[in-house]
């Protein structure tokens, strides 16, 4: 299975909204949590514009050094957050919050089974439900009112992990394929040839039609409401031919929506809860700008960081929206003319005011 930096392989945009120009943001600053050498973000989870989270891995490329990281924005500065265990994480993926003091987080343990750790700003602990096996794979995780799901996959099939305090179930998905997100009681993926999404309802996890897509694939699900949500992904056509995948659920059905910039690659999305929501990723054709697309009543606009010099690229690879900012985080990593990557945190906000908030400092 992939993992997250395999499968994510100028000036700000102006807009035009004479209505509510205050709530069209632009970006604003690209920052870094500073990882080690060769370091990438998964994902970010916002509790508060003064509790941030974000997940990665460290040294990529070193199969003896790669860890996991745990990252936290107090308001004023990232700090690492450490990982009680000895067996160390790998790389994780994806991140939850029932709470301040209840936070997850989702990827690979050194010792070949799915790592799951729960724990707060002093300190995780890895969680080891006797339901995993070796083999299995998680990819994302959700954390509502004290029930903890986690998506993946097991044997070619979807797997859904699920626990409410110490009790812990283990379900195969009929359908062939993998899980990579989770949110909302939807979750999303693919069979390996369309895509894929299964809801939770009537006390059990079924699959839902969906449009036929041949190649499409499906990496993150923003959920607003149960009448209400988004999954971005892509369609395969061949090697490096992607187009980007958005779907949108209206309560009765997921009806594809079409995208501005037709060979941008999707990893992440977030919403407001109000309907409007924001996608990030990768452009191709302007590979070293940050890439995010916001959207609002099936209309797309495309928002562009500048391209710092000695970047050849930029990618997103998740999304979080700051309640009462008005202001959305990206994380995922930079790579240099020499191939060397560096995670990033690209902030795209109303006000430069916002930014400003995001220097990190060590």
């Amino acid at each position: 299975m992939a993992t997250s930096v395999a499968l994510s392989q100028g000036t700000p945009a102006a807009h035009a909204d004479p209505r509510s120009p205050a709530a069209i943001e632009a970006w604003q600053q690209s920052t870094s949590v500073r990882l080690q050498a060769d370091g990438s973000l998964s994902d970010v989870l916002a509790v508060s514009s003064g509790d941030v989270w974000a997940v990665g891995q460290q040294q990529i490329w070193d199969v003896w050094k790669n860890r996991g990281t745990i990252r936290h924005w107090d308001g004023s500065r990232w700090s690492e957050v450490a990982v009680r265990d000895a067996t160390a994480a790998g790389n994780l993926r994806s991140l939850a919050a029932a709470g301040p003091s209840d936070v997850w987080a989702v990827g690979d343990g050194h010792d070949g089974l799915p790592y799951l750790a729960h724990g707060d700003v002093t300190g995780f602990d890895r969680v080891r439900p006797q339901e995993l096996r070796a083999g299995d794979w998680l990819g994302g995780v959700d954390a509502k009112g004290g029930r903890i799901v986690a998506v993946g996959s097991r044997e070619k099939q979807g797997l859904i992990l699920t626990g409410q305090g110490n009790d812990w179930t283990a379900q195969q998905i009929k359908d062939e394929g993998a899980l990579y997100a989770v949110a909302g009681g939807f979750a999303v993926g693919d069979t390996g040839a369309e895509p894929l999404i299964v809801h939770y309802a009537g006390g059990a996890w079924r699959s839902m039609p969906l449009p036929s897509i041949p190649g499409g694939y499906l990496r993150d699900v923003q959920t607003d409401n149960a009448r209400r949500a988004v999954a971005v992904g892509g369609v395969y056509r061949g090697p490096g031919d992607i187009a980007p995948l958005v779907l949108v659920w209206n309560g009765r059905r997921w009806k594809q929506q079409e995208v501005p910039v037709p060979g941008a690659r999707l990893y992440g999305v977030t919403g407001d809860g109000k309907g409007r929501y924001w996608m990030t990723g990768y452009d191709p054709a302007r590979a070293a700008e940050a890439f995010v697309a916001r959207c609002e009543k099936g209309s797309c606009e495309v928002i562009r960081g500048a391209a710092d010099k000695g970047r050849s690229s930029v990618r997103l690879q998740a999304v979080t929206y700051i309640a009462g900012k008005g202001a959305v985080w990206a994380v995922g990593h930079a790579v240099d003319t020499s191939d060397r990557y560096t995670d990033v945190v690209e902030s795209f906000a109303p006000s430069t005011a916002v930014a400003s908030s995001t220097q990190s400092r060590s």
